[in-house]
Formats: structure tokens, C-alpha cells, sequence
């Protein structure tokens, strides 16, 4: 019944025109055409990854969590109903709409929208950006990250840790309590953030290049308001990213370099530096935490934290050391 990774999420919105624009112009989505009523973007060779749908209703989001096969699909209704969780079995229309051989329909204790999938379908034609990016790193680890904000993290926590077996891979309680859940290696799939309201906070798509982050920070700032927390790099996934507003008034992070989680050696541990290493100024946070977080980065900056960058081969060139008089030096 393993949920193996973040597979697509679908957001309510009649602004479909505005939504095609920002995915394809800025995020580098493919659209795809799902009739008057929605819109869909591939990311890869997936058929869809996000989808755009009036039916839904503003504001509403879905996250759909995609399982190996028929039989984990059944483990897991099963189990989540032996914990009195309510559990749908969805029609065919919408597995279709989903791209998706069979889907389940449940929602967490904040009544978010929750769907569980196997069979996800690939497209027959090839991935064809919507503006000159390297590739959108998905895969097995999914489609991205979704984050969600809670009025307390104590009232989620047991349901996706302990019901759903998502795994901690970090957590913060400065400059606000907020917990990093991994469900592949990706270092999380998912992280509740406790803000005092129960609401979409953003979701993450991680490109395969750090100039397609520079590129689209460029694009991002030619938009009065579009940035609404700068150019920065976290401390526990490693990410380099930026945060735009999205045309459904929450945000999306626009990231490369994430960190990767191994079950064998991983420990959990709070995450006191930060939130971020450098950068990313929440211009949307109450100016006491933006305060906050703002000195809690110059704490970092002064006692030395340093991070690995995480690279994929034929994405960097090494250098020869430590400096031209040592190298010099080696060299007889």
C-alpha cells in the first residue's frame, strides 16, 4: 500500500487563460487541451501533471498520490478505512479525466482533497516545454512537493506519519513549527506549515539546470508582485529557488539542486539554521517572522553554514583546487 510519490495535482480556478500563460510562458509546462472547462500541462512523458479544472471550484486543490499497482491501491483503502477514514472509490469518468487506470477519493483532518492512483498514463508524443528549459526532474521521485499550511501541526502529524506512513525527514519550530515529509527520495513530497490557517501554501517543480532558475527569476521579476519570496537556497533540501504568485493566489516554487534522502543512514533531526541559508525573503510573512527569519539567515551567514551543492553529472566541471599558488605549487 506504499505511497510512492506526489503524481499530479489538480487546482479549481475559472482563470484557465491566466493559468496557461503562467505555466507554459513562465513555469515551462506543456499545455494540453482538456476541452472548455479545464486545462492540463505535462511535465514529462506523463500524460498530465497538473491539471486546471472550473468543475472543481476556486480555491479547491487535489493532491494525487500515486501507489505501484492495483492491489496497494486496495491496501490502501482498506487501511485507511480500519482507521475510520471515509474512502471513495472514484468513477471512470474522473480515473480518465486523472489519466489514470483506477483512483481513490479521501481527504486528510483539515478536508483537504486527497486521491490515490495506479496506472498513471504516459503520453504518445514527447515532452515539448513551453519555453527553453533542460528538463523538469521527476521521474520516480514525482512530480514535485506540495505544501500546505495547518492551524496545528499536532492535528495532522499522526494522519500522514503514522496513518498514511509518511516518513519525517526534518522538522522547524523557528520562525514557525513545520514538518518535512519524504515518501521517495526526493527529501519531501509534502510539509505541513503551522500558520494559523488551513490553506494551500505553494508546490514545488524542480528543473534540472541552475540556469533555468536564473532564467526564470529574470522572467519573474519583469512582473510587478509576481516574486513573492527572492532567490535563495533552504537548509534542509539543499534547494536553490525562488517563490512566484500563482494565478490562484498561492505560490510556486521554481527550484533546482534538491537533496536527496537515504532511508539507511537518514536521521531526523530539528532544523535550526535557516530557514534558509541565504536569501529567500518571504515578503508574505507578518513583519515580526520576516524580522525573525531575516536575522536567523545573518546567524547562519556568521557562523560559517555551508552546504554540498547537489549536481548531476554532465552539470558541473570540477576545478583544479583550492587556489592558482597551491595548484602551482602541487605542480612542482
Amino acid at each position: 500500500m506504499t505511497i510512492q510519490s506526489l503524481g499530479y495535482i489538480a487546482i479549481g480556478s475559472d482563470n484557465l487563460a491566466e493559468w496557461s500563460d503562467y505555466a507554459t510562458n513562465f513555469l515551462g509546462m506543456q499545455r494540453v487541451e482538456r476541452g472548455n472547462a479545464a486545462v492540463a500541462f505535462r511535465m514529462d512523458d506523463r500524460a498530465q501533471r497538473l491539471l486546471v479544472d472550473r468543475a472543481l471550484g476556486n480555491g479547491t486543490h487535489v493532491f494525487g498520490w500515486e501507489v505501484e499497482n492495483a492491489a496497494a491501491l486496495d491496501a490502501l483503502a482498506a487501511h485507511l478505512e480500519s482507521h475510520g477514514i471515509a474512502v471513495q472509490r472514484a468513477p471512470a469518468a474522473l480515473a480518465a479525466q486523472r489519466f489514470a487506470r483506477d483512483v481513490i477519493c479521501f481527504a486528510d483532518p483539515m478536508g483537504n482533497r486527497l486521491e490515490a492512483y495506479w496506472g498513471g498514463m504516459r503520453a504518445d508524443m514527447p515532452f515539448v516545454p513551453g519555453r527553453t528549459i533542460s528538463a523538469f526532474r521527476t521521474g520516480a521521485l514525482g512530480m514535485g512537493h506540495a505544501v500546505i499550511m495547518v492551524e496545528s501541526v499536532q492535528n495532522v502529524l499522526p494522519f500522514y506519519r503514522d496513518i498514511l506512513g509518511f516518513k519525517v525527514s526534518d522538522y522547524i519550530t523557528q520562525p514557525f513549527n513545520g514538518y518535512f515529509f519524504h515518501v521517495n527520495p526526493r527529501h519531501h513530497s509534502l510539509a505541513i506549515l503551522e500558520l494559523g490557517r488551513n490553506a494551500m501554501h505553494h508546490f514545488m517543480v524542480e528543473l534540472c539546470s541552475l540556469d533555468d532558475i536564473g532564467q526564470g527569476y529574470d522572467i519573474a521579476l519583469g512582473e510587478e508582485g509576481r516574486v513573492q519570496t527572492t532567490l535563495g537556497r533552504h537548509p534542509n533540501d539543499l534547494m536553490t529557488s525562488f517563490y512566484t504568485k500563482s494565478p490562484s493566489g498561492f505560490m510556486v516554487e521554481y527550484g533546482w539542486g534538491g537533496r536527496e534522502v537515504d532511508d539507511a543512514t537518514w536521521e531526523v533531526t530539528e532544523c535550526t539554521v535557516g530557514p534558509s541559508l541565504w536569501g529567500h525573503d518571504r515578503v508574505w510573512l507578518p513583519t515580526e517572522q520576516r524580522d525573525q527569519a531575516r536575522k536567523m539567515r545573518l546567524k547562519a551567514a556568521q557562523e560559517g553554514h555551508r552546504a554540498p551543492v547537489q549536481v548531476m553529472d554532465g552539470n558541473y566541471e570540477r576545478m583544479q583546487g583550492v587556489c592558482p599558488w597551491w595548484d602551482n605549487a602541487k605542480g612542482g
